[in-house]
Formats: C-alpha cells, structure tokens, sequence
C-alpha cells in the first residue's frame, strides 16, 4: 500500500508539474501577443505627450522625459489639415453627428425587419432575406457609383446627411441578421398568447419583442457604432475638406507631403479618432461578448 501510495503521489506531482509547465506557456505565448498589440499604442501615448524636439532627439520609441498636453489641444483645434487650420475638432464632430444617428436608425430597423422575418413570416420572406444576406458579403466599392448617382439626385453630395444615409442602407443587412437569427430563439407562443390577446403588430413589438432585446440591441449597437466610426472610404469619396469624417481627415493628416512632421501632434490627433471606439470597447466589450453567445450569431 505504501508502495502504491508513493507511485500515486509522483504521478500527481508529475501531472501538477505538467499542468504547471502547459499554463506557463500558455499564459506567456498569450503575454507576448499582448505585447505585439499594444506597444504601438503605447508608442502612440507616450509620443502624445512628448516634445517634438524630445521625439527628434531619442527617436519615436522611447520612453517620454516630460509631460505635456499642448500637443493635444493642437491637433484639436489650431493644426493645420488640408489646407485649413482648425484641427481635428469640426471632422471629429462630424464622425460624431454621422455616426450616432446611422447607428440608431440602422439597429432599430434591423430590429424591425429581424421581428417581421422571424415571427411575421410571408411568403418569399426566406428569399427575402436571403436576398438581404448578399450586403454582408458585397465590398462597399461596389456601391460607390450608385450611391454617387442616388446622392447627387438627392442633393446630399458632399453632406454628413448624405453619409448618415449610406450607412444606415449599408448597415441594414448586418443589423437585420443579427436581429432575425435572435428573434428565432424567442418562443413564438409568447406572440401568438399576445395576438389572441388582441395585441398588433407594433404592441407585440415594443412591449414583447424589445424587452427582451436588449443583448442584441447592445451587440448591434457596437458593431455598427464601430464600423461606421472607423470606415474611410464613404467618406473620402462623399465628402471633402470640413465636412469629412475624422477617418478622412487622419488619412490627410499623414499624407500630408510637408517634410518636417509634428509626430507629438500626429499621435495626438491619432489618439482622438481612436478614443469613441475605445471607449466604446472597454465599457461594452463584455456586454458584446455576452450578446453574442445569446443568439446574434448561430
């Protein structure tokens, strides 16, 4: 028995030594991505805050020796960008005044068409939505010039509206598939007690359907929040000088063809047009992850 005992106890410490030994490397393989992903934004921090004549002298990469903000209010307010010196602040509240309202209208009619496929469904609703299906897969390039023609009929050339438009049509196919293949999950004798009730359609909607939307609703929110954030090309080819987005006025920013760059004012500005979305990962992030494993994507 003690023999049997022993034999036991360094199998046990050869699997602890094992298990040991595995989670090291995967918490350090992990640690080492980590790394990879985050010393450019770090770099990108610590230049923020850095001296212009600081980051000529010791290079891009390299610790900072002072702290200061004058280059963030430059680059909000006074830098010069293609051809107009008033920093990022007008293309920052455009992305603002584009982005807001194209998420809202585009989630809550993905939430409608989500609710009419899944529970009100007509003949042909399946080759419908099919048919909706074939925006998600479809390159935004390929959409360039009717959109071009549809916003010069309408007058919206060169207009935050005329983008705000865009994205709510181009969002529309991811909003309504995350909405409908949710929706699915949602018993359908909940709407069929309410309509023998007496309920309609838009009653069964906001009082059954949206309050038990809210996982959905909050991963269609930064999906589409971020997509539109971040997207340039809708931008740079619908939009010119101050009324771009701030994706088009960065993009200007760096291409800029003076040979002396401002890189303490070029991080900052880089560093605005990231914080939304930032933002928007670091307070959402968990309820995206937690919206997803409840049926957006099955």
């Amino acid at each position: 028995m003690a023999e049997l005992a022993a034999a036991i106890d360094l199998e046990a410490a050869a699997a602890s030594r094992r298990h040991f030994w595995s989670r090291f490397a995967i918490y350090g393989l992990l640690t080492v991505f980590a790394a990879i992903y985050l010393i450019p934004l770090l770099v990108v921090v610590f230049n923020s805050f850095r001296e212009q004549a600081e980051i000529a002298r010791d290079g891009l990469i390299s610790l900072p020796r002072t702290f200061r903000l004058e280059a963030w209010a430059q680059a909000w307010s006074t830098y010069c960008i293609a051809g107009t010196c008033q920093g990022m602040q007008r293309n920052f509240l455009n992305s603002l005044w584009m982005t807001i309202p194209a998420t809202i209208i585009s989630t809550l009619l993905g939430a409608v068409n989500g609710y009419v496929l899944s529970k009100w469904r007509f003949k042909g609703s399946e080759i419908l939505f099919t048919s909706m299906l074939l925006g998600v897969f479809m390159p935004g390039q390929i959409a360039l010039m009717p959109w071009a023609f549809v916003l010069g009929k309408l007058g919206l050339t060169n207009s935050t509206y005329g983008l705000i438009l865009v994205h709510v049509v181009q969002g529309i196919s991811f909003t309504t598939l995350f909405c409908r293949n949710y929706y699915v999950g949602i018993p359908d004798d909940l709407i069929k007690a309410a309509r023998i009730d007496g309920a309609g359609f838009w009653r069964i909607f906001w009082k059954i359907i949206i309050p038990l939307s809210p996982p959905i609703l909050i991963v269609t929110v930064i999906w589409q929040f971020t997509g539109i954030w971040n997207e340039y090309l809708f931008g740079v080819v619908f939009t010119s000088g101050q009324a771009q987005p701030i994706t088009a006025a960065l993009v200007a920013l760096t291409a800029s063809g003076t040979t002396a760059r401002s890189y303490d004012v070029m991080s900052a500005a880089v560093l605005i047009g990231a914080l939304p979305p930032l933002l928007i990962y670091l307070f959402g992030g968990k309820y995206f992850v937690r919206g997803l494993t409840q049926g957006a994507i099955k």
